[in-house]
């Protein structure tokens, strides 16, 4: 309860940057998936006040997602009606249940972090890419796109971006301008970094909302139109409002091709999920581990509720959770506030919510893209040598041009190649001591210790009791894998200290540049 009180103004804050990224977001995915407006919104506020409160995750952010418009749209068609579809996405959410139960989760600790680097500054690249037509106002291509190939024949991201800068508004650039001024403002200035009571995002949509209005107001044809602007569904009354809900069709059951649909909903969205939270533990400045197989029992139960009141399968989705991140988010607390702030603008301000022009989110996303994907993060992994760099460099190409799951399997391909290229043995050796309160538990390192070792490894610094002893031996060791060094850096530097366990290393080479331990233990008790 500690954790939560001390960060609550910081997550509250969060979760209002998180709503008005995930708003356009879950009503462009729902308009790429074929499925009806107001179903993107019912995953969003199942993702943050379900999920949200379900996960281990203290920082992941879900909803629907872009990975399963083509699924889903494709499916809706195949099913012949979106009843029955909701039906495939019920089941789906079974089948995570599932999974969850299976301690399936596990997979994740498999993904080297120079693949998961690729695949966060991919998603950066792509944000900036697909935001760069938006923040101009060319929006031909919904918020919800995020595919190199885009649906109309012949054209991609850069023919969108060269077609938008011939059908560019001034009114739009001067808001997205203006926005990301604000932003920058409000990461630079020291004043405004150290004002805690309103983010600067929130400040930008206001600016940009103010603006336009002027522009209107002044008859200027600078005035962003209607198709610009946020189109958050307005039902006329109450019995319209709940006419927006949708109930599976359970008569459907027997039908083969709904069970091949639900399936490979799970299995997508699992896959995408343990991806976005790897990410996001390797995001947490915080250094916690999350739970995947309470994820994916968390996404199963989200699914399943959102499948039977007529919303879209969801995943853990790395945009929000990003954006929640870098808004400040420490705690659950921000994904259940942006969830509980969607259900609250969707049924008492929509009509000012659509006042909010694209450009304004645009510039939100476009400062999240750079930060994803910033020079220093490339410079970075150059450092880190060619075993860290090429599967990086590849990730990051394939991801961009191909899609998320395909481009991550090919950097796990070509990570693979080059650990086994370059370890022919890999080993990794412990010894107990005992458990009990006093002795030490020793660790030893073997000659050689790759991102694969990186689990085992995990699981036992992550079950070491309070209070005891370690000794992290590396004096065999002449290769350990950079995954490794960070998993053992974080430990020694955060988690031990909140564990109130004493470490020693011993052992490790100059370069690993490993930080001296605060506190010696000795092998002799």
């Amino acid at each position: 309860m500690k954790l939560y009180s001390s960060y609550f103004k910081s997550d509250i804050q969060a979760g209002l940057v998180v709503f008005l990224v995930a708003l356009p977001l879950c009503l462009g995915i729902a308009l790429a998936s074929g499925a009806p407006l107001f179903a993107g919104i019912i995953s969003g506020v199942i993702g943050g006040m379900v999920v949200g409160i379900l996960s281990n995750s203290q920082l992941s952010v879900s909803g629907p997602a872009a990975g399963l418009t083509a699924i889903v749209l494709v499916a809706i068609t195949s099913l012949g009606s979106y009843e029955v579809f909701l039906l495939a996405v019920v089941l789906a959410g079974l089948f995570q249940l599932l999974l969850g139960f299976a301690k399936a989760g596990t997979i994740s600790n498999y993904f080297p972090s120079n693949v998961i680097e690729g695949m966060l500054t991919a998603i950066g690249v792509i944000i900036i890419l697909k935001q760069l037509p938006h923040a101009i106002g060319y929006d031909a291509d919904n918020e919800g796109a995020f595919f190199f190939i885009e649906k109309t024949a012949g054209h991609n991201t850069f023919s969108a971006i060269i077609d938008a800068v011939n059908y560019s508004h001034p009114g739009a650039i001067i808001v997205t301008l203006v926005s990301l001024a604000i932003l920058i403002a409000f990461n630079k200035i020291t004043f405004l970094k150290n004002l805690k009571v309103i983010p600067g995002a929130l400040i930008a949509v206001v600016a940009g909302v103010v603006i336009n209005e002027a522009f209107k107001a002044g008859g200027s044809s600078l005035a962003i139109a209607e198709d610009h602007l946020v189109k958050l569904p307005m039902p006329a009354n109450f019995a319209d409002f709940i006419g927006q809900f949708s109930l599976p069709d359970f008569t459907a059951i027997t039908n083969p091709q709904v069970w091949i649909v639900a399936m490979t909903i799970a299995i997508v969205a699992s896959i995408e999920t343990l991806l976005c939270i790897e990410a996001s533990d390797k995001l947490d400045p915080l250094k916690r581990y999350s739970n995947t197989n309470r994820e994916l029992f968390a996404q199963g139960a989200g699914n399943m509720l959102s499948g039977m009141i007529g919303g879209l399968p969801m995943t853990s989705v790395i945009v929000r959770t990003s954006a929640n991140i870098n808004s400040g988010g420490r705690t659950k607390i921000a994904t259940v506030a942006h969830g509980v702030f969607l259900l609250l603008a969707v049924v008492t301000i929509p009509s000012i919510l659509n006042k909010i022009p694209l450009a304004c989110l645009a510039a939100i996303l476009l400062m999240i893209g750079y930060k994803l994907a910033s020079p220093t993060v490339f410079k970075h992994m150059w450092k880190m040598g060619k075993y860290q760099f090429v599967p990086f460099i590849i990730t990051v190409l394939a991801v961009v041009f191909l899609d998320l799951l395909k481009g991550v399997a090919i950097g796990l391909v070509v990570s693979i190649f080059y650990l086994l290229r370059s370890n022919l043995k890999l080993a990794y050796f412990f010894k107990k001591e005992s458990f009990q309160e006093g002795e030490v538990i020793v660790i030893r390192l073997a000659q050689e210790v790759s991102f694969l070792n990186k689990a085992a490894i995990k699981q036992t610094l992550n079950h070491l009791p309070e209070g005891s002893r370690v000794v992290i031996d590396a004096a065999d060791t002449f290769y350990i894998d950079h995954d490794v060094l960070q998993l053992i850096r974080d430990f020694n530097g955060i988690t031990s200290h909140e564990k109130n366990i004493a470490v020693s290393l011993r052992g490790f080479k100059e370069e690993y540049k490993m930080e001296a331990s605060l506190q010696h233990v000795s092998m002799s008790k």
